[in-house]
């Protein structure tokens, strides 16, 4: 087979816009690029992030009327062990997988091997038939059946190189984190993750193997189970990409990796942490694409959407937006600053860290670690004459008063809390030492929210029940929409702050003033066949 000719490139071309994979300028992106370089199309292809190794292997069966053989083609023990040298078989990235007769099936992570082919066939005496196959899945799959190279084996987190941290030790790190297979597989697990709009990457070292998870829709799923031996190269080549300290083992350390995947920009913070069988990373994936900075896309209510507005048209005070870790909070600021975000205003944000580049907004990550803290950083800020300040989170009283202090000297203040209610964020903030009258003056409103998962529209409708298809996975639900509640601060709720009442009574009188709860909201999602009872119920609970 002939990788170059043009009527390869186009055919390959055509493929992957039919399937939605990559459009023109991308494609002709990739043509340019391969022009200069001389290197096969299909490997541009996924060294510019445009097309994942597992979407750009299945094009390339397309093109080539061959098979696909994916991770379960794979035989359980090694075919052809003493006849087939596994170094040869690791060069030219081919596998047999199957022998019927006299004909045997190799999966090629390089289909247009012609020389490897011709090779086995001579050896064997057998008919060759091809198979296409992701190199991620060729690695996983031979690394299960051959192994790895001893210098990689003994790299794998056992406590005699956990401890480490040699010069020579740290050569043999970048060595293998900077083999191929190794920067292949870590290249098409992130491309996988963000094409299956995962929202974080697990890399998880147990005590018999690596185990990888994806979470999507607020559910871990597990993905990859590759051997032990694979850790240290994958967690190198991970730091590596962070620029952390690959010597480093014993303390946590955080990172960013900016990538191109699939033609767009996409941010992953990286946290390693220490455990008992070796570091684990976490990847949050931050794909500004994929996150619509719109009220009614992330699941306001028209009421709720014209009365949070409202709250944003004042010209200063205190607007919070509470709800644990992970219900979308941060997303929901983001929306408001983009509607508050006007040539004639300043806006400053306090992060930790800076989830989202916001273009015209001026940014600042905290790095207590020198000492600028939420606190620090407020107190310099009211110096450079803003309008509108976003700190990131309330997480103490300094942060609390000079919040208050800045709402009080005409500026608009977004923050957000970690409290189960909207009512339980004013008690929270008075537990915390904030005076109940400075309180009742500077606060505007509270929005509590949680993320629920939403009902596949492919399989859902219209029985608007769990059904599974290969859209979402088999699980019923794809992508996930807000619940929440928004309490106004009215008379009687202020009122109720300035006698110190409990939150229970807070909430009685903002649901007389006219709130309606965050159960009350869901139920609403649900008989707009959106979501299941059971998925309200269970964000509701979680609330108590």
């Amino acid at each position: 087979m002939d990788a170059t000719p043009d009527t390869f490139i186009a055919s390959l071309s055509a493929a992957l816009a039919h399937a939605g994979l990559a459009d023109e300028a991308a494609l002709s992106r990739a043509r340019r690029a391969q022009g200069k370089t001389g290197e096969r199309f299909d490997r541009v292809l996924t060294e510019l992030g445009i097309v994942p190794e597992r979407a750009l292997a299945q094009a390339i069966a397309h093109v080539l009327d061959l098979p696909l053989a994916d991770a379960a083609a794979f035989p359980e023990t090694a075919l052809l062990a003493d006849t087939l040298p596994s170094d040869f078989l690791a060069r030219a990235r081919l596998m047999p997988i199957a022998l019927a007769g006299k004909r045997l099936t190799l999966a090629m992570a390089d289909p247009f091997n012609d020389d490897a082919v011709r090779s086995i066939g001579y050896l064997t005496g057998l008919e060759i038939d091809r198979a296409v196959t992701a190199s991620s899945d060729f690695e996983a799959a031979f690394a299960r059946l051959y192994g790895l190279p001893q210098t990689s084996a003994r790299l794998d987190g056992t406590p005699e190189a956990s401890d480490a941290s040699d010069a020579d030790d740290v050569e043999r790190l970048k060595d293998i984190a900077s083999e191929a297979p190794v920067i292949r597989f870590v290249a098409d697990m992130i491309a996988r993750a963000v094409e299956r709009r995962a929202s974080d990457i697990h890399v998880e070292p147990q005590e018999d193997h690596l185990r990888v998870r994806f979470r999507r829709d607020g559910r871990l799923e597990q993905t990859e189970s590759l051997p032990r031996a694979m850790h240290a190269a994958v967690t190198s080549r991970l730091k590596i990409m962070a620029r952390l300290d690959i010597a480093e083992r014993r303390l946590p350390q955080d990172g960013r990796i900016k990538l191109a995947v699939r033609g767009r920009e996409i941010d992953f913070r990286v946290s390693t942490m220490p455990s008992l069988y070796g570091e684990g990373i976490v990847l949050r994936v931050l794909d500004r694409s994929a996150v619509a900075l719109e009220f009614p896309a992330l699941g306001f209510a028209s009421d709720v959407e014209a009365a949070f507005r409202e709250l944003l048209a004042q010209p200063n005070g205190i607007l919070l937006v509470t709800g644990p870790t992970g219900s979308g909070k941060t997303t929901t600021l983001y929306a408001a600053l983009s509607i508050l975000n006007k040539v004639d205003r300043k806006i400053f944000t306090v992060e930790d860290p800076i989830e989202y580049q916001l273009a015209g907004i001026h940014q600042i990550q905290v790095q207590p670690k020198i000492g600028l803290s939420f606190a620090a950083t407020l107190r310099s800020l009211l110096r450079q004459d803003p309008d509108i300040i976003m700190v990131g989170e309330i997480r103490d009283l300094e942060t609390a008063e000079i919040a208050v202090q800045a709402s009080l000297t005409g500026h608009l203040v977004l923050s957000t809390l970690h409290t189960n209610s909207a009512a339980a964020s004013i008690t929270r903030l008075i537990d915390m030492g904030v005076e109940p009258f400075l309180l009742a003056s500077t606060l505007r409103g509270v929005l509590a929210q949680r993320l629920i998962r939403k009902l596949c529209p492919a399989c859902s409708a219209p029985a608007r029940r769990i059904v599974g298809c290969p859209k979402c996975s088999g699980s019923g639900f794809a992508g996930r929409t807000t619940i929440m509640e928004l309490l106004p601060v009215t008379q009687p709720v202020r009122d109720g702050i300035l006698a110190r009442q409990d939150e229970v009574a807070l909430e009685a009188a903002a649901v007389a003033s006219g709130m309606r709860g965050m159960y009350a909201d869901g139920v609403r999602r649900v008989e707009a066949g959106e979501t299941i009872l059971e998925e309200v119920l269970l964000a509701t609970q979680l609330a108590k």
